[in-house]
C-alpha cells in the first residue's frame, strides 16, 4: 500500500474509532467493513432511521437537517451511496441537481424565503461520508454572512489568471 494511501487509511480509521467512542454513527466507507456501522444517510434512505422527509423518489431523498442553520434547512442525498461529487456517476448528476433546484424553489414558494443557499462539502468538513447537498432558506438580514469561512482576494490579475489557467488545464485533461 502506498504511503499516502496508508496514512489516509490510518487517519480515517483513527477518526472512526474516535467517532465510535463518542457513540457517533460512522459511515461504512470510513472504517473497515468488519467493524463498520451503517452510513446514517443510507439508513435514512432505507427507512431504517427516522428523518423528517421532504422528498423521496427513485433517485434521491431529502430530509430536514437535525441541526439546521434556519428552519427548512434540507439535506438532499442520492439513494446510492457515494461519498463525493466526483464519485457520483455522470448519469446521477442531473437527477440530483434537478431535485436541488426544485427544493430551492420550494424554499421560496413554501417557506416564503427570499432565496436559498445551496452548498456541498467534499471530504473537508463533510460530517457524513455520503454525498449531500445543503439547501438552506435565506432571508435578508437573517444573520448569515456570505460563506462560512474567511474570504480573500487574489494578489493581482496575474495570480487570478494563473489559477484559472491551471483549472482550465485540469478540465481539458479530463476530457481527453
Amino acid at each position: 500500500m502506498p504511503l499516502f494511501t496508508s496514512l489516509t487509511h490510518s487517519r480515517r480509521a483513527a477518526r472512526a474509532r474516535s467517532q465510535r467512542a463518542r457513540g457517533a454513527a460512522v459511515c461504512s466507507a470510513v472504517v473497515p467493513a468488519a467493524s463498520a456501522k451503517p452510513c446514517p444517510f443510507c439508513a435514512i434512505v432505507a427507512g431504517e432511521a427516522p428523518a423528517f422527509r421532504v422528498l423521496d423518489d427513485d433517485a434521491a431523498v431529502a430530509f430536514l437537517d437535525v441541526k439546521p442553520l434556519f428552519p427548512g434547512h434540507t439535506l438532499l442525498v442520492p439513494r446510492d451511496h457515494v461519498e463525493t461529487l466526483a464519485d457520483l456517476p455522470t448519469e446521477g448528476i442531473e437527477p440530483l441537481f434537478s431535485r436541488a433546484q426544485r427544493l430551492a424553489r420550494a424554499m421560496e414558494e413554501g417557506l416564503g424565503a427570499a432565496g436559498s443557499f445551496v452548498a456541498m462539502n467534499n471530504k473537508v468538513s463533510q460530517s457524513v461520508a455520503h454525498l449531500h447537498v445543503h439547501i438552506v432558506p435565506r432571508r435578508f438580514k437573517d444573520g448569515l454572512r456570505g460563506f462560512f469561512w474567511p474570504r480573500g482576494k487574489y494578489a493581482d490579475d496575474a495570480e487570478a489568471e494563473a489559477v484559472a489557467a491551471t483549472l482550465r488545464d485540469a478540465l481539458a485533461a479530463q476530457v481527453q
